[in-house]
């Protein structure tokens, strides 16, 4: 009797995907989720919204409690990690280091859902990442978040792992273009540069 392809593994990526003959993809890591809202330890507030329809790209907005009507805050466009194969913006990983950075740095936060490998090969994950910083960073953004609180001359960019890389590669693309962005850092979620990053973004 012949083995089902569904059943039948062609592709074993320990400990991150595996692929069966029948090109169904299982991910081993990263696909928890935690749902956008108000977090209640920190108080700060997230939301998802959609870019492009066509392609799903999203992003996932935060910002601090209490903003004063006429604050500015700094944005950081952030890229999550996971081998551009793994993790989302909504990995509570991410969801939850990013309320305890926008808790402390007062800043407003872009957290961008790119398309991952392997179903989207890159360069489909550079792609959606330059399309939400244009967004973010237009000055005609649509997002009322973003109008009424960014300041566009504190635009930072930010990423672990494969978002270090996406943070690379959107930082020269940025400047060949005229957007003025900050490369924040590139860490792990050890946060051993927290306290410098949201000194920085504070005072700067």
């Amino acid at each position: 009797m012949e083995k089902d392809p569904d059943t039948i593994v062609e592709h074993d990526i320990f400990p991150f995907i595996r692929i069966y003959k029948s090109g169904r993809l299982e991910r081993l890591l990263g696909t928890s989720v935690v749902p956008a809202g108000t977090d209640p330890v920190t108080g700060v507030i997230s939301k998802d919204v959609q870019i492009n329809p066509t392609t799903g790209v999203s992003a996932r907005l935060y910002v601090p409690p209490h903003i004063p009507s006429h604050a500015k805050l700094p944005i950081l466009v952030y890229f999550h990690g996971g081998g551009f194969v793994i993790e989302t913006a909504a990995s509570p990983t991410y969801h939850n280091y990013l309320n305890s950075l926008v808790s402390n740095a007062r800043i407003l936060v872009v957290s961008v859902e790119y398309r991952r490998a392997p179903e989207h090969p890159l360069p489909a994950a550079y792609d959606d990442c330059w399309e939400v910083l244009a967004w973010t960073a237009s000055g005609s953004c649509p997002d009322e978040w973003v109008s009424v609180y960014a300041d566009l001359g504190r635009v930072y960019l930010g990423g672990d792992s494969a978002g270090g890389n996406v943070t690379h590669h959107m930082a020269v693309k940025a400047a060949s273009q005229g957007i003025k962005t900050k490369v924040s850092y590139y860490v792990t979620h050890g946060l051993e540069g927290a306290a410098p990053l949201v000194q920085s973004l504070k005072i700067q």
